[in-house]
C-alpha cells in the first residue's frame, strides 16, 4: 500500500556525557587540587575525546576546584570545547564530615585504605537514614539534589544535543542509580549507590541518553583511555 501520509519524523537524541574528576590530592593540605596524575589523566580524555569526535553544544562544571581543574586539562586536548557553565547541583557531598561524623572511626591518621573502609561504613551510616540531624546535607536533600541537576542537564541536551558535565562520584553514582531503577526503595538504592560510587575510576565517564521517554542510561564507567598507573580511584 502506497504511503499517503508525511514520512516518519526520527528527532535525534541527546547524550549527556558524566565525568568523574581527575584524581584529586589525597592526603595533602587541600584535597581539592587535581594531583599530576589527576591532570595527566584529565588531558587524556580530552585527547580520547577529540579523536571520536565528541564536540559538546554544552560543557557542565561542578562549583569544586577538581572539578574546574579537570575540564581545564579536558580542554587543554579536546577539540571544539564549548564555553563552560558552573552547576553547584553536581558538587560531591561533604565526604570528610561524613567520615568524620563516624562514631567508630579509628583515631590518627589512616592510610588510603583504611581511610576507604571507614568511608563506606560512614556513607552506610548517612544513606541509612535515622541520624539526618547530624548531618549538614543529610542523604534525601543530597539525592534530591543531584536529580534536579540530572534534570537540568537533559533539558540542556534537548534533541541532539551533547552535554559534558564534570562531577565527583557520589554525584554520578546517586545519578546513575536513579536511571538503572527510578522505582528502588530508600534501602536499594542505597546499596546500588553504594555498589557504583566504590568502583568508579577518576577521570572515567558515563553515557546517558535522552529520548522522547526521558533519560537512560547507555555506558558507565567507560575508561578506554587509561592504563596501568592511570587507573585510580581515589
Amino acid at each position: 500500500m502506497a504511503r499517503t501520509g508525511p514520512p516518519d519524523s526520527v528527532t535525534p537524541m541527546g547524550v549527556v556525557i558524566l565525568v568523574r574528576h581527575g584524581q584529586a590530592s589525597f592526603g595533602a593540605d587541600d584535597y581539592d587540587v587535581l594531583s599530576e596524575t589527576g591532570w595527566d589523566q584529565g588531558r587524556r580524555l580530552g585527547s580520547w575525546f577529540t579523536g571520536r569526535g565528541i564536540d559538546p553544544t554544552v560543557v557542565v562544571q561542578g562549583g569544586m576546584r577538581r572539578h574546574r581543574e579537570t575540564a581545564d586539562a579536558i580542554g587543554e586536548r579536546a577539540s571544539g570545547w564549548a564555553e563552560r557553565r558552573t552547576d553547584a547541583g553536581w558538587d560531591e557531598f561533604d565526604h570528610l564530615a561524613v567520615v568524620a561524623a563516624y562514631p567508630d572511626l579509628p583515631p590518627g591518621d589512616l592510610d588510603r585504605r583504611a581511610f576507604q573502609r571507614a568511608f563506606e561504613q560512614a556513607t552506610a551510616r548517612w544513606t541509612g537514614g535515622g541520624n539526618d540531624a547530624e548531618y549538614a546535607e543529610p542523604w534525601p536533600a543530597f539525592r534530591a539534589r543531584v536529580t534536579a541537576a540530572l534534570d537540568r542537564a537533559q533539558e540542556q541536551a534537548g534533541p541532539g544535543g551533547t552535554v559534558v558535565v564534570v562531577s565527583s562520584g557520589g554525584p554520578i553514582a546517586a545519578a546513575c542509580a536513579a536511571l538503572v531503577d527510578p522505582e528502588a526503595d530508600d534501602a536499594s538504592f542505597a546499596r546500588l549507590w553504594s555498589r557504583l560510587n566504590t568502583v568508579m575510576v577518576n577521570a572515567s565517564y558515563t553515557r546517558v541518553v535522552v529520548g522522547s521517554t526521558g533519560p537512560r542510561l547507555l555506558t558507565f564507567n567507560e575508561h578506554p583511555h587509561l592504563e596501568g598507573e592511570l587507573v585510580t580511584y581515589r
